[in-house]
Parts: structure tokens; sequence; C-alpha cells
């Protein structure tokens, strides 16, 4: 039996993690989903699908933006680089190379994948859409989503 990857498809998905004194936490997030192969197109967000969601946050949020990120490559980029440089609402701190434990959007990630274990979706529709209902439940429970080493009271 020959298998290949040629056919894999993926949900991606972006979120961020908005805390502000004296409010609760919350989850913006935002799915990509790749349906297989393509020439030319990325499988993952992109540096428009990323300015995207920070453009949806701060219309959201109604207010200037402070964004600790990790280093993925395409945060990082230079069109990244440039894209923030032209919003200026938006300031942003890289996190050291690697610092999942100062991430808090790596908490959510983990609750998301340990819900999502052992369940098995027959297709990209019904796994999007499991993922969907799980984030929106996240988005209620301040505590999951709050948990970071990073001291975010105004000095």
């Amino acid at each position: 039996m020959r298998v290949t990857a040629a056919g894999t498809k993926r949900v991606s998905m972006a979120a961020l993690i908005c805390t502000r004194p004296g409010h609760r936490p919350r989850l913006i997030y935002r799915i990509h989903l790749d349906r297989g192969p393509a020439k030319g197109r990325r499988k993952g967000f992109t540096e428009a699908d990323y300015a995207r969601l920070l453009d949806a946050a701060h219309q959201q949020l109604d207010g200037p933006i402070v964004l600790v990120w990790d280093n993925l490559n395409t945060h990082v980029s230079r069109r990244m680089r440039q894209m923030i440089d032209a919003r200026l609402w938006l300031t942003v701190y890289q996190l050291p190379p690697y610092a999942p434990e100062f991430n808090p959007v790596e908490g959510v990630w983990a609750h998301l994948k340990r819900s999502l274990a052992n369940l098995t979706k027959h297709s990209l529709d019904q796994l999007t859409a499991l993922v969907k209902t799980r984030l929106k439940r996240m988005q209620y429970r301040p505590g999951l989503i709050a948990k970071t080493g990073l001291d975010f009271r105004p000095p």
C-alpha cells in the first residue's frame, strides 16, 4: 500500500490572549484551513493573515496593543516588520528564542490538543467545527487563558 502526504489537509490556528488590568482576559483567534496541496501557496498563516488578526483585535479592543510575540519565522519576517511599523497603535516585543513558559497561548494549544485526543473526525469540516467549539468554550475560562510567567501589571 502506497501512502504519501500529498493529500495532507490541516487546520491551523492563531490566537491572541488579551489582558487589561481590571478586566477578564480575552482570547481572540482565527482558523485557517488548508484543503490540500497547491503550488506556491502556504499551508499556514501568512503575514497578511496575522495582520488581519491584529487589525481585528485592535477593532475589538478599541485601543493600542502591546504584543508579546514568539519567534515564529512569519512573526519576525521583513514583511511582518513592515506591517507592524505601519500600525502606530501596535508595539511588539519578542520573546527569547525558546520560552514557551512565557507564552500564554501555548497553554491554550496544549489544552486544546488534550481535549481533542482520542477523537476521530471524518472530515476537515468536522474537525474545524470541533476546534471552533472548543476555542469558543475556552474564551469563557479566564483562569485557563491567563496562565503565564509574565507580569502584566503596570510598573
